[in-house]
Order: structure tokens, then sequence, then C-alpha cells
């Protein structure tokens, strides 16, 4: 990413020489990419509702395929802003939303409720992952009541103040 960055940059403009470690925790990348796929799967959602539809023998509910697929990109896009804890609560909301309207589409009349049966298993287990997502984040972003965090041994340079003194002139050379 480094390159991609310095393409761009002006030649008076300092370079990119390497990334630090990201400051995202693991559940901060799952909720990320929860946000991502949420989206993904709304436009999918929105914009393929007569394939979804013939697939799962669910002919006639293109409509209310296409708004699941809004509420998906509702939620993903919950999940990756701030509020990313009513973004995954948003989305476990939809899960069990999905998971009855599958259900409904697995009467013995249904002619691919082999199809059925795999998307409520995918369902599932993307499910799993929107319940470890939304307990991780609601565990780490909150603070019991008149909890205050102690910054005081922060100084916001990387390597400490000390550490950091001099470097942009050995960078320069001067």
């Amino acid at each position: 990413m480094s390159i991609l960055s310095n393409l761009k940059r002006d030649k008076s403009d300092p370079t990119v020489i390497s990334k630090g470690p990201s400051s995202l925790s693991a559940s901060d990348r799952l909720a990320r990419n929860l946000g991502w796929f949420s989206i993904g799967l709304g436009l999918v959602e929105l914009f393929g509702a007569h394939r979804l539809t013939r697939a799962l023998g669910m002919e006639g509910q293109e409509t209310m395929v296409q708004a699941y697929g809004l509420r998906e990109i509702g939620s993903g896009m919950m999940t990756l802003s701030v509020d990313k804890e009513v973004g995954l609560a948003s989305r476990l909301a939809g899960d069990a939303i999905d998971v009855v309207t599958l259900g409904s589409a697995m009467r013995a009349d249904n002619p691919k409720q082999d199809n059925v049966a795999i998307a409520l298993v995918l369902v599932a287990g993307v499910t799993l992952f929107d319940f470890i997502a939304a307990g991780a984040a609601r565990g780490r972003h909150t603070r019991q009541l008149g909890e205050r965090r102690d910054y005081s041994d922060r100084s916001g340079f990387p390597r400490g103040v000390a550490g950091s003194r001099g470097l942009a002139r050995e960078k320069v050379g001067t």
C-alpha cells in the first residue's frame, strides 16, 4: 500500500517508507469485513432479486428481497461507522428475519428445498460471526459507569518523546 501512496504524491511531499502495526483489533477487523460483506450482499439482493428468488423457489418475492438488500446495505454502513455496535445488532436482527423467511420457503411443494437448506446453513454461519463480532465490540468498547481511562503514560509518539527527537534531522541530513 505504501507503493500506491507514493505514486500519487508530489515529489516535495515526504514518502511513506513503511506502515506501523494496525491499531485495529481482530474483532474490529471482523466487524469491518462483516460490514463490507453486508454491503456486497445487499447489492446482490437489490440487483439480483429475480435470480435469488428463482434459485430459492420464492418467485414473486422479489420486492421483499430487494427490501432486505436495502436493510443489508444500511446495516453494513452502520457496521463500518463509529456506531459499529448498532450495525452489528442490526445485522443480528436481519439474520433472524432471514432465517424466518428462508424457513417459510422450506415447504413440501418447493422444488428448490435443497438450495433453501444451503442458504439456511450459510445464514447460520454468518450469524455466528455476527454474534462473535457483536459480543467482542460490546466488550471492548464499553466501560463501567464512572470509569475513566488513564492516558497519562502516553505521549502520542510511537517511540516516546526522547526517541522521536532528532529523527527529522537525521532523515533530512542536516
